[in-house]
């Protein structure tokens, strides 16, 4: 992929983070490595689009720091990791800051094992935080103690809460003119919240969910299908049938039910449907 010269840490009162940034989204890319130009102390050496390009140039630049995107095509950032931990490879294990659009299962176990992470968009005030929290971590010894938790203790943490995410759901229950049926996941065009109730929408029946919000439904669909575009709104990307410019370069959403609903794209996820979508 994309390489930088090779750089030497200097004797200077700020050593060099020597970095690379992983994600199969070049405008996720661009975006983080201009809003690390504002940390002068941070090297970027390479940025790789895959798990796999990422494992390449770790191997050969051995940096400090990867920040590395969670979902990817083919070796995606979790199995880059357990790659890394694997003692077999012996390679120096570099610190990891982990981005992601929002995964309320994975953002609950990134907390629970005290691993960084960034939420896309990435603020810049947070990316500083996890720059900082980086530095401090290398400039403070290696715990001696042969029981001491370290950071590879915490990712191996990590992959194993995760290895017990709860399945997703296949079958949805909809409720509508006192009957219930059982709809399959992905025949879910939209769902949507208001007045505390979520209603369920696909293309031959509307009704209301047992759900109680809208994150509670999100946690148990596929993260890579479903995505929050609105506080109100949880669409199914697979179901899209036309992105519509809107006023002050925002958009909607018309999708493909009866109706052809238009629904908002938050200024918060704005962003995201640029990448997404190339636009």
């Amino acid at each position: 992929m994309k390489e930088s010269p090779k750089s030497e840490h200097h004797g200077t009162l700020t050593s060099t983070i020597s970095a690379i940034v992983v994600d199969d989204e070049p405008l996720a890319r661009e975006e983080l490595t201009f809003l690390l130009k504002a940390h002068p102390d941070v090297h970027l050496v390479a940025e790789a689009r895959n798990g796999l390009e990422a494992l390449h140039f770790i191997k050969e630049h051995e940096p400090d720091l990867v920040f590395l995107d969670v979902a990817m095509p083919g070796l995606d950032g979790l199995g880059l990791v357990r790659k890394l931990l694997d003692k077999k490879i012996k390679i120096k294990m570099p610190h990891v800051v982990f981005a992601t659009a929002y995964d309320q299962y994975a953002v609950q176990a990134f907390e629970l094992n005290a691993i960084d992470y960034l939420l896309k968009p990435i603020d810049k005030g947070r990316l500083a935080q996890s720059v900082q929290r980086v530095r401090r971590l290398m400039e403070t010894p290696a715990p001696s103690a042969p029981n001491a938790p370290s950071s590879t203790d915490a990712l191996e943490d990590l992959l194993r809460t995760l290895k017990g995410r709860p399945p997703q759901q296949t079958k949805l229950l909809l409720r509508t003119s006192n009957h219930l049926f059982l709809i399959d996941a992905q025949d879910l065009i939209y769902a949507t919240i208001e007045g505390g109730l979520i209603t369920l929408v696909t293309k031959e029946m509307g009704g209301e969910s047992n759900y109680r919000t809208l994150e509670d439904l999100q946690a148990n669909l596929d993260p890579n299908t479903f995505w929050r575009v609105h506080r109100s709104y949880l669409v199914n990307l697979n179901h899209i049938k036309e992105v519509v410019p809107w006023f002050k370069s925002s958009y909607q959403l018309r999708m493909n039910d009866k109706k052809n609903t238009e629904i908002p794209v938050s200024r918060a996820q704005t962003k995201r449907l640029r990448e997404l979508l190339k636009l």
